[in-house]
């Protein structure tokens, strides 16, 4: 059985943790070392339980501890060339990844990792480059989409293998406009290479859902142009005009911007 856990989700950073009785993987490292000793600290669990860091892309909030936690834990870093380039050329990681803690992943080329096994694939956004994972453990198929400016085709094959699955919700289109973000910021953020809105998120999950999905958390809510509850009430009115009722069909949760989600048991 996996077991799932996020220490953050959003701008200010992101951690993703997936464990097993006898292994550890995180996903991104863009939550303070700080805040994460303590967080682990209070779910009980050792940070030696991780034993491999994987990276989505090179923006700081999903990178600025990772240099820090590899070396102090002595922890391999996985992600494409092109990532840990953006990382080693990131003012905001103080502390890089050292060299012999570097490892390279290819996307759509598995690879095993202890209990996992581990497909990363392409996901549109303005860094360096950008995967999302797809983490098999005895069956069962936990995907990761973040910071993704448009849902392509693969995404969508991935999505519909998937039991599990977080998927960004970033903003609400309105909020986004009328909000007091400069204009060419607001274009960034709704381009086909900035992040995905709650409707799209939700469309998403409507055209692609399939019975094995048993589980969405929405992931990356802004914190200017995005409420949790307005997330999940347009991403369920797009699921129920499709015909899925969350809560029945699917689980729906919000992944908290800056507080741990509790444990989740991936069955």
């Amino acid at each position: 059985m996996m077991k799932f856990i996020a220490f953050g989700s959003g701008s200010s950073g992101n951690c993703y943790c997936l464990l097993t009785e006898n292994d550890g993987l995180m996903i991104d490292a863009g939550v303070g070392t700080r805040s994460l000793k303590k967080f682990f600290n209070e779910y009980g669990i050792p940070m030696t339980a991780i034993r491999n860091i994987l990276l989505t892309h090179d923006h700081a909030d999903h990178v600025k501890s990772v240099g820090s936690l590899s070396h102090d834990l002595c922890l391999p870093v996985y992600s494409t060339r092109k990532v840990h380039q953006g990382v080693r050329n990131n003012y905001c990681v103080r502390h890089k990844v050292e060299q012999k803690h570097i490892r390279y992943v290819e996307k759509n080329v598995p690879l095993t990792l202890g209990d996992f096994v581990i497909t990363p694939f392409a996901v549109p956004h303005d860094s360096s480059d950008n995967v999302g994972y797809m983490i098999e453990h005895e069956g069962v198929k936990f995907c990761l989409v973040t910071d993704v400016g448009h849902v392509t085709e693969e995404i969508k094959g991935f999505i519909r293998e998937a039991n599990y699955l977080v998927l960004e919700a970033n903003y609400d289109a309105e909020m986004l406009q009328g909000g007091t973000y400069p204009q060419h910021l607001k274009v960034r953020i709704s381009s086909e290479n900035g992040h995905l809105s709650n409707y799209d998120c939700g469309m998403t999950l409507a055209e692609n859902a399939t019975p094995l999905l048993r589980h969405v958390w929405l992931c990356h809510l802004s914190e200017e142009n995005n409420h949790p509850e307005l997330a999940r009430i347009t991403v369920e009115q797009v699921l129920r005009q499709h015909g899925i009722i969350a809560g029945k069909d699917i689980l729906l949760d919000i992944l908290k911007r800056k507080s741990p989600s509790g444990f989740y048991e991936l069955l």
